[in-house]
């Protein structure tokens, strides 16, 4: 009851204290100093500008803009803090500098508010690099009232609905975010050195393949047709290798109908990419060379640090098979086993759960995320994947069983997944045919056959070699983030009330 009278009391204070903005401002439009008029404010540089190089700044005029986050009115003379993208920078405002009345206004201000300040740079008395306001200008009132100690909250379904308070609140917060735009750009610079054309293909589409998810559907009203959001980027982007050009990625959401963990949310930046005239191999030394330098470049090192654990991504990936890595941590080797009543006997033994329309393929694979992913904690390539959970693949010539793809694991976590594509239109066409069995028997994350792409295939696609990157799980290795919302602006969030 006390915790109940507590709160009712603090959504009390609360809301008179924003009863109180209102009336501010209502003060401020009756006496024609409504802020909310203004519509530009020139900035000559940046807190951190001002931080990073006082030894040439010391002196100089600045204007600078933001947030004010601290204000203590002592007076005649008072302090305040600016916050802006960069940083936070103190700021000394006096009634000699100011003047009376914009004094009075100063001192009216609160917490929240967004103001710009034009003023000489130096240093307190206590060494702290500050600006000597000469003049204060109020931008825009803030109407609502900042949490007192927003970083310390445990409620983070709070930082995820409102990430504009967020980013306010929080600096770590939003330094994952400036590193999240600086990881991108980096892919993208990389990329476009190699000589690869970025591209956009569509989002709505009458067929979603490219990967094993379940889609979200959709109706157009203008065509009266049904549509699904794209779960992946690949069939487009292989019908452009088809049309000759040669390299192509695309930077792009996608939708899976899925649910919502740590590492999943149900629409996430997928990267993809495809390169004609190679194979998974030249996909792995492309990726280990992307890996590393975009590392380098946001975080200066090519060794970061994710909760705890030391991961180095300078030094050479390591490579295994699927089925060497399940006879590493199982002792099981797969090379023995040669029908589904086998697979099916060593998952009964090993207590791995399988359904009834699992083929020995898919059995291995289920033993592999049982019993192996959690291992590969460093950079690990996982190679030769089984045919039944590849139907864009390549299948590898000496073993028509398994196919030539690749995943990339780090911490545990699948990071890239690429294949020697697929090129042959009759294949192809059987390999759809299994999927529509497998949608027919139950699996909602089955492909369909997509008559377009087979047409695509059939007019010729070169050898080639493509990959699909999840931006989201590589933002959050490099960000130290526990969870994919931390690294997504606005996450998926059930509606407050429903």
């Amino acid at each position: 009851m006390a915790n109940q009278n507590e709160k009712q009391q603090n959504q009390q204070d609360i809301g008179q204290l924003k009863k109180v903005r209102r009336e501010k401002l209502a003060d401020l439009q009756e006496n024609g100093k409504d802020p909310f008029l203004i519509t530009h404010f020139d900035v000559t540089c940046h807190a951190a500008d001002i931080l990073d190089h006082y030894d040439e700044m010391e002196g100089e005029t600045v204007v600078i803009a933001g947030r004010m986050m601290q204000k203590r009115v002592m007076g005649k003379a008072s302090f305040c803090n600016i916050l802006d993208l960069t940083g936070s920078i103190q700021c000394y405002v006096s009634r000699d500098g100011l003047g009376d009345e914009p004094y009075k206004d100063f001192k009216k201000m609160d917490i929240g508010d967004i103001a710009g300040v034009k003023g000489e740079v130096f240093k307190t008395k206590t060494g702290e690099i500050s600006i000597r306001a000469s003049e204060v200008t109020l931008l825009s009132k803030s109407l609502q009232i900042l949490p007192e100690k927003y970083h310390g909250l445990t409620n983070t379904d709070l930082r995820y609905r409102q990430r504009y308070v967020d980013l306010i609140m929080n600096m770590e917060s939003r330094d994952t975010f400036v590193k999240r735009s600086k990881i991108i750009s980096s892919i993208r610079r990389y990329l476009d050195d190699q000589g690869f054309l970025e591209v956009e293909t569509p989002m709505l589409v009458n067929n979603a393949g490219g990967a094993a998810a379940r889609p979200f559907e959709t109706h157009f009203n203008a065509l009266d047709e049904d549509f699904k959001l794209r779960i992946s980027l690949e069939l487009y982007l292989k019908r452009l290798i088809v049309g000759g050009l040669e390299k192509v990625y695309e930077i792009g959401r996608v939708f899976r109908n899925e649910g919502l963990d740590t590492k999943h949310n149900p629409e996430f930046t997928l990267m993809e990419l495809y390169q004609a005239y190679t194979d998974y191999n030249g996909m792995m030394e492309l990726t280990e060379n992307l890996y590393r330098h975009v590392t380098q470049e946001v975080l200066g090192d090519t060794t970061i640090t994710y909760d705890g654990t030391e991961i180095d991504l300078g030094k050479p990936f390591e490579k295994i098979t699927v089925i060497d890595a399940v006879k590493k941590y199982t002792g099981v080797d797969w090379n023995e086993v040669e029908t589904l009543e086998d697979a099916r006997a060593l998952a009964d033994e090993h207590h791995v759960e399988y359904e009834e329309r699992h083929k020995k393929g898919e059995i291995l694979n289920l033993f592999f995320e049982e019993f192996v992913e959690e291992h590969l904690i460093q950079p690990t390539f996982v190679m030769d994947y089984p045919i039944e959970i590849s139907p864009l693949t390549k299948k590898k010539p000496d073993n028509p069983e398994l196919v030539e793809r690749f995943e990339l694991f780090i911490n545990g976590w699948e990071m890239a997944n690429a294949y020697s594509e697929l090129n042959d239109p009759i294949d192809q066409r059987e390999r759809f045919k299994a999927q529509e069995e497998q949608l027919s028997q139950g699996n909602e994350e089955a492909n369909t056959t997509d008559e377009d792409f087979l047409n695509a295939l059939e007019v010729g696609m070169p050898p080639t070699g493509g990959i699909g990157y999840g931006i989201d799980r590589l933002c959050m290795l490099l960000t130290d983030s526990s969870a994919i919302r931390d690294v997504l602006l606005f996450p998926t969030m059930k509606t407050l009330g429903t």
